[in-house]
């Protein structure tokens, strides 16, 4: 299917393309937020026989900043400054590369773009980096690469807005499904993966009626049974017992730093989905039966 190479040289062929699938990234984690919220507001108004004309997402007393409503999509407009709004040209655009010779300010304006860009772009090079070098250049590869993308965007996604698009979790979870029937996941047979999606799922669907009838709170949102449910279809049933545990000890740890040091967002809400990415991540590297042993929590 590929030509002979050396792994090595595979492996860094691969860091290359995660470099610029990771520049994607930053546009899909910036932007899906702002459209879905959008689309929101226009159905809102269109309820309310408010005209859509002119409209924009800051006027429908949504958290966004101000934009032209009907102008954002994930190709249009072309990348640009947040500040002065300049269109950044193809020199300016390169992964890490063009952050580093523009010190990480707009060429136009002078002002930081925020370090989030090249780290994004570094991170999914690495995790692609990673993928090659343990499958090689084969579909095994691919699968889990475009797995570990989607989860980055979600988890960063989640916790800048609290959101976990559909338009992720739910794809994430057939092609989990897909990638087993096929069995180009190795490891994972389709009755594994079945059984993980419906235990990710309904899992938290229970904890969250039951925190809620005892509370009277939401602890979480549908989002989090979608993406465990796609979690559970990529790794197996066998995988979602640990991935609980280390998101809900992670999860709580972070949580009490930041009540701590006063940086809990309003609500004291803190998104389970980072957590849930970030287990995942380690189910992956660790693997759920050693990590089960090595934490002494072995059946």
């Amino acid at each position: 299917m590929w030509p002979e190479l050396s792994p090595v040289y595979l492996a860094w062929l691969g860091g290359l393309l995660g470099l610029m699938v990771g520049s994607f990234l930053n546009v899909v984690i910036h932007r899906l937020p702002l459209i879905m919220q959008a689309q929101w507001a226009r159905d809102c108004a269109e309820l309310t026989g408010e005209s859509t004309a002119g409209f924009t997402p800051a006027k429908s007393g949504l958290p966004l900043p101000t934009l032209e409503f009907v102008s954002l999509s994930l190709s249009q407009p072309r990348s640009r400054c947040p500040h002065c709004k300049h269109t950044l040209a193809w020199h300016e655009n390169i992964p890490v590369l063009s952050y580093v010779l523009l010190r990480g300010k707009c060429s136009a304006c002078g002002q930081a773009y925020g370090l989030r860009y090249p780290l994004v772009e570094l991170f999914t090079g690495v995790l692609f980096y990673g993928c090659v070098l343990r499958w090689g250049a084969s579909y095994t590869a691919l699968a889990w690469c475009g797995f570990l993308a989607a989860l980055l965007t979600l988890a960063l996604i989640d916790w800048d807005s609290t959101l976990l698009p559909d338009e992720i979790t739910l794809p994430l979870l057939w092609a989990g499904l897909i990638a087993a029937a096929l069995q180009i996941n190795p490891g994972v047979s389709l009755v594994h993966a079945f059984w993980g999606a419906v235990g990710g799922y309904m899992s938290l669907w229970l904890v969250y009626h039951a925190f809620k009838l005892i509370t009277g709170k939401e602890g979480m949102g549908y989002g989090d049974f979608k993406l465990f449910a796609a979690l559970g279809a990529w790794l197996g049933w066998t995988a979602l017992l640990p991935m609980i545990l280390l998101a809900s000890v992670s999860g709580a740890v972070v949580g009490l730093v930041l009540k701590y040091r006063a940086r809990l967002r309003d609500g004291a809400y803190l998104p389970f989905g980072p957590f849930l990415a970030a287990s995942a991540l380690l189910m992956m590297v660790w693997g759920p039966v050693d990590m089960l042993r090595d934490l002494g929590l072995a059946l």
